[in-house]
């Protein structure tokens, strides 16, 4: 039997398919079919299968990780949503949190007016009022609700959103609505707040919620689109989808709240990191993934994925109050233009050639010089080589694209131009690496660095030295580790109730019913996906703050296991302290401490690929054979270099070999730059470990 991970970027496609039996693993990378992302997904699954002699019967599970929500929301291309709240309350998506972007601006736009979820026409007021603690203060008017519904059919709304105020602590109201609006416009795509973030702070709730529907539609519609696609093509699996906190969900929970899905490709990355790090024996990584658009930089300590606090998780934008990993993108790639601004200044992205027209290089139209080209003329890039042969590019189209847009404004050789291209792309990684590790109060040199994406390996070492990080990770297949990291993770749900309580004064026994509560409904959504009692687990956490404080922070509580012989209170009480100690470096321990929210998360053992169960290869006493040698240009400290650097084909390396800098690494999915004064080893698993030396 077979398991499939495919991921989906904005330019390529990653397939990696794992034979269960025995361990192996093969790749596959296509162009991305930008018009219908799912259909190019399905066609190189299907090319692949097909090529290996593979029955589609014998694939037994299918992850998918997927940008299409991430893209709708960014690129304003959602559905037309309606909005039905609470009488009084139809401009909190309008107001917001009163914050100002750029507070000294004379000419301000705010996004989230200016391109509102929910235009004002379209959000609707109702009478009813629900109070804390969960007391119906006023009855639901139906009738208005039956009146709103009719109104926004009648402006051929697409999808609505349920807010109600407090509904968070009794979700009558809403399941109210949401029966009316069902029954009398059942195609409509309805999302109520209490099943998407039933939590206090309304904006924020109202955010997700407005959101949720304004990607739902076309988000479904993919996901059905893709899943209908696969079994056509016979393959019977169930399509799993990545979600934003780095656990899978089922397509079916996936097309009911695709909010969950807005970091699914990037994630991939992280949990794909993750895996290799411990692979290589790392358990402290910083996650490099270098695509054709953007990098995406994560920081795992001890292998352990970190959460963005709940305030933070947004997307471009709009707020979406939903479990999100830590993870910072820029407009960093193979694919970001280099161009003199207005102002003279010399620049490099965010804006990226994407996969159509793509690099100069790629010979379909494109005329802007992007890291790909300057790459390809500094001498990085095999012009033969690239995507294994598939692609050809063209040295002379890149050449004439960086003289014509970047020579003369700047006064530089064509080398020179696509050298500090190269440095300007990675100064802008490497702060990100930065903000992520360093400035949150780690050692970045208790870290392993594993690059990855089709870029990454390239600017690792660069990197690498602007951090002062003396090892590297490359995995075996570096631009198909996002594909890779989907298979090794679980199915995990999310539950929150907000409680508000003081933790000294808490009623233990209600705090415990209540997580009893959460835990029961998680275990039936995994019960329902088919998992045994043995493989599902339970955790808990609580978002506690000190007393007056406006911020919370996910504190660890203890487990039903160990509930009933410890004193709950006093354990998570010091568990935030410690918490609070490590996030800023000081604790109040005579402060009330205040639980906001009880958090409870079921994961479902599904992770079809461990580090610990890889087959470890032999190590080999044979020298290391480049296969060619050209010449490369190279920038330090601040002098460009010439120097004669052999090439190595990866297919021919093998655990044992060593590698001394400058040297470059080639295969199918990427290349990887060993830059003087480093060297690099292959590893049993055959990762290439690249660490500081200039001697063997």
């Amino acid at each position: 039997m077979y398991t499939v991970g495919i991921d989906v970027g904005g330019t390529h496609t990653d397939l990696v398919l794992l034979d269960t039996k025995t361990g192996e693993i093969q790749v596959h990378k296509t162009p991305t079919t930008v018009e219908d992302p799912s259909k190019g997904a399905v066609l190189t699954l299907d090319e692949h299968i097909k090529k290996q002699g593979i029955s589609p019967k014998d694939i037994s599970y299918l992850m998918h990780g997927t940008t299409i929500a991430t893209n709708i929301a960014l690129e304003h291309g959602g559905a037309k949503t309606g909005l039905i709240t609470t009488e009084g309350f139809r401009d909190i998506l309008h107001m917001a949190r009163h914050k100002r972007p750029q507070t000294f601006s004379l000419q301000l736009d705010l996004p989230w007016q200016k391109f509102p979820l929910v235009p004002r026409r379209w959000r609707h007021t109702v009478p009813e009022r629900m109070v804390p603690p969960g007391v119906v203060l006023r009855p639901l008017d139906e009738g208005s609700v039956k009146s709103a519904v009719a109104l926004l059919i009648a402006e051929g709304i697409e999808a609505i959103a349920i807010c109600f105020l407090h509904s968070y602590l009794n979700p009558e109201h809403e399941a109210k609505a949401k029966k009316i609006i069902k029954k009398m416009a059942p195609d409509i795509f309805v999302t109520a707040s209490h099943e998407v973030t039933p939590q206090y702070r309304e904006y924020e709730r109202f955010s997700t919620t407005a959101l949720n529907a304004y990607v739902g539609p076309k988000t479904a519609q993919y996901l059905g689109t893709m899943s209908d696609s696969l079994k056509q093509n016979g393959i019977e699996a169930d399509l799993h989808l990545m979600q934003s906190s780095g656990g899978a969900t089922t397509l079916q929970a996936a097309q009911l709240n695709p909010v969950n899905l807005l970091m699914s490709g990037p994630v991939g990355g992280l949990m794909g990191g993750i895996f290799i790090g411990k692979s290589a024996g790392f358990s402290n990584v910083i996650t490099l993934d270098v695509g054709g658009t953007s990098a995406d930089i994560g920081v795992a300590p001890n292998g352990e994925v970190l959460y963005k606090h709940i305030l933070d998780t947004r997307l471009g934008d709009y707020h979406a109050m939903v479990p999100m990993a830590e993870i910072d993108a820029i407009g960093a790639g193979g694919g970001s233009i280099a161009y003199v601004d207005s102002g003279g200044q010399f620049q490099v992205g965010p804006r990226s050639a994407g996969a159509n027209p793509g690099p100069a290089s790629y010979n379909k139209g494109g005329i802007e010089p992007t890291a790909t080209d300057c790459m390809l003329a500094m001498g990085w890039i095999d012009p033969s080589s690239f995507l294994g042969g598939r692609l050809t590019l063209q040295k002379d189209l890149a050449l004439k694209a960086i003289k014509d847009n970047l020579c003369s404004p700047l006064n530089m050789s064509v080398e020179e131009a696509a050298a500090g291209a190269i440095h300007i792309l990675t100064h802008s990684m490497t702060r990100a690496c930065e903000i992520n590790s360093i400035r949150r109060g780690f050692d970045v040199r208790d870290f392993a660095l594993v690059a990855f994406g089709g870029a990454g390996p390239l600017f690792a070492c660069a990197i690498a030295n602007e951090l002062s990080v003396s090892t590297i990770v490359i995995p075996p297949n570096p631009g198909l580790t996002s594909a890779l990291g989907l298979l090794a993770s679980d199915i995990v749900y999310e539950k929150s109730q907000t409680v508000m309580l003081v933790a000294n004064k808490a009623n233990v026994d209600k705090l415990k019913t209540a997580y009893n509560e959460l835990e029961s409904v998680l275990y039936s959504m995994l019960k329902a996906d088919g998992f045994k009692k043995d493989e599902i687990s339970l955790e808990r956490a609580a978002d506690c703050r000190y007393e007056g404080q406006g911020y919370e922070l996910v504190t660890p509580y203890p487990n039903t296991n160990e509930s009933s012989k410890i004193n709950l209170s006093e354990v998570l009480t010091n568990n935030f302290h410690a918490q609070h100690e490590k996030q800023y470096g000081k604790s109040f321990p005579e402060k009330n401490i205040q639980i906001v929210n009880i958090r409870a998360r079921g994961r479902g053992a599904t992770a079809q690929v461990k580090a610990c169960n890889l087959k470890k290869m032999s190590i080999t006493g044979k020298k290391a054979e480049p296969c060619s040698s050209s010449r490369a240009y190279f920038l330090s400290d601040g002098k460009l270099l010439h120097l004669e650097t052999p090439r190595y084909s990866r297919k021919d390396l093998l655990p044992g070999h060593n590698i001394l800098g400058p040297a470059i690494i080639d295969q199918m999915d990427s290349t990887t730059m060993v830059l003087p004064d480093w060297k690099a080893t292959i590893d049993q698993m055959g990762n290439i470990i690249i660490s500081r030396g200039a001697e063997l």
